[in-house]
């Protein structure tokens, strides 16, 4: 089922390294163009083309698309009071952690009367996706929503496909959650028209646009994020789920394949890494994968998963060959089955789960980490959500008289310098004495 690819004996290049584990890049090109078309068709016509969308993907019609608030408290009545407690579990751990993500006001004295304070600002609204195709994520409403509250959003809409078994409704079981988090605006529409809708507003259904939109999905909402970018903030495209383990000899093989089938059952798109010096390990988790993956509720769904170009197991000389590759993919999720792990090495990740009792399942759940997370190779250069996705860092600056003075004539030469005298004007004139 797992592929095996052989890097032993070859030294690559980080290129070469990402090349011999593709994403599944066609699926990815197309999502950005049907993404942007669909964007573009709520933009223009609102409502009108989300219940489109709504009969075309999800096969709803007639749905209240704004949640009444009704439907948020029978949810949240109805809530299974062993679901009720995990979320609350979830929530407080995810809050207090999120809380160590906010910086506190700094104010640097540069010279007496001169004081230039760093602040950290919220964006006022805020959009928040919640999947709901292939699974239910209650627990992605707790990694949009807090972050977004302990970091002061004051305007929270979260959005969810409407379900076809639930009469168009939002499930309810993300209803119920939202409403145990105060949230009160919700809309039952999904996809890259959900994207769409929170960023252009649809004034129809009362939807105001927002200055950010933030949440995990398929590729299509990845795409549609991209297709918003520079009208609204976005966080880092989520797309279909990725993990990486990098393990040796001390690894249990059977916690290593189900930790792999675990990211598989998200979507067939998912990819799920092996990366070993050890040729035993390999085989044993490739016997274990086959066994388990074909026993457990969506077998069809990881099997083609597991089967597809963006999943196999690698072999490789030695642990830093297995630690280049992982810094090479950048992958969402990095498990570390090692005797010494060196977390410290593995600069390009995700998330990084450290050691056996560490699974990404933890993280999906219950670490107090977010689970909303960047995919595709982008944890190069982009971070979870975090209460920092809605913060703005914001300068004050206050001088007084003699502390302008001080520097007026660093100003004028500069001013003058880059040709824009005016500049340095603007200071000196604040030393003149005013005429009559």
């Amino acid at each position: 089922m797992l592929r095996t690819i052989d890097l032993r004996g070859r030294t690559l290049s980080p290129a070469e390294l990402l090349a011999t584990v593709p994403r599944a890049t066609a699926a990815r090109e197309e999502a950005l163009s049907t993404a942007a078309r669909i964007v573009a068709d709520v933009a223009s016509h609102g409502e009108t083309a989300l219940r489109d969308q709504a009969e075309k993907f999800d096969g709803v019609t007639g749905h209240d698309i704004r949640v009444p608030a009704a439907h948020l408290d029978d949810a949240l009545a109805s809530l299974d009071p062993a679901v009720r407690d995990a979320l609350e579990q979830a929530i407080e751990r995810v809050r207090e952690a999120s809380a160590a993500q906010v910086p506190a006001p700094v104010t640097t004295q540069l010279a007496p009367g001169a004081r230039v304070m760093q602040r950290w600002q919220p964006v006022r609204r805020v959009g928040l996706y919640v999947p709901g195709g292939k699974a239910v994520y209650p627990s992605s409403v707790v990694m949009n929503v807090v972050p977004a509250q302990v970091a002061g959003v004051s305007e929270i809409a979260v959005a969810s496909p409407p379900q076809r078994d639930q009469g168009g409704r939002v499930h309810p079981v993300i209803l119920g959650a939202a409403k145990l988090l105060g949230v009160d605006e919700v809309y039952a529409m999904g996809g890259a028209g959900a994207i769409g809708a929170l960023a252009h507003g649809v004034g129809g259904l009362g939807l105001d646009p927002v200055d950010v939109v933030t949440g995990p999905g398929n590729n299509f909402v990845a795409a549609a994020k991209r297709a918003v970018a520079g009208l609204v903030g976005t966080d880092a495209e989520a797309g279909a789920t990725e993990i990486v383990i990098v393990a040796d000899d001390s690894a249990d093989a059977r916690l290593v394949a189900v930790d792999l089938i675990s990211q598989a059952e998200h979507d067939e798109q998912a990819s799920a890494v092996l990366v070993t010096d050890s040729e035993s390990l390999a085989e044993a988790v490739a016997a274990e994968v086959a066994t388990r993956a074909a026993a457990t509720r969506h077998a069809e769904r990881v099997a083609a998963a597991l089967a597809g170009p963006q999943s196999a197991i690698v072999l490789v000389d030695d642990l830093d060959a297995a630690t280049a590759f992982s810094n090479a993919y950048a992958p969402e999720h990095l498990e570390l089955h090692l005797r010494d792990p060196k977390p410290e090495r593995f600069v390009h990740a995700g998330a990084v789960f450290v050691g056996a009792d560490s699974p990404v399942s933890l993280g999906d759940y219950l670490a107090g980490s977010n689970h909303v997370l960047p995919t595709g190779g982008q944890a190069r250069y982009s971070a979870g959500l975090s209460a920092s996705t809605f913060l703005r860092p914001q300068q004050v600056i206050e001088y007084d008289h003699t502390a302008l003075e001080a520097v007026r004539d660093a100003i004028v030469v500069l001013a003058e310098a880059e040709a824009l005298p005016a500049h340095g004007e603007a200071v000196v004139a604040r030393f003149e004495t005013p005429v009559g």
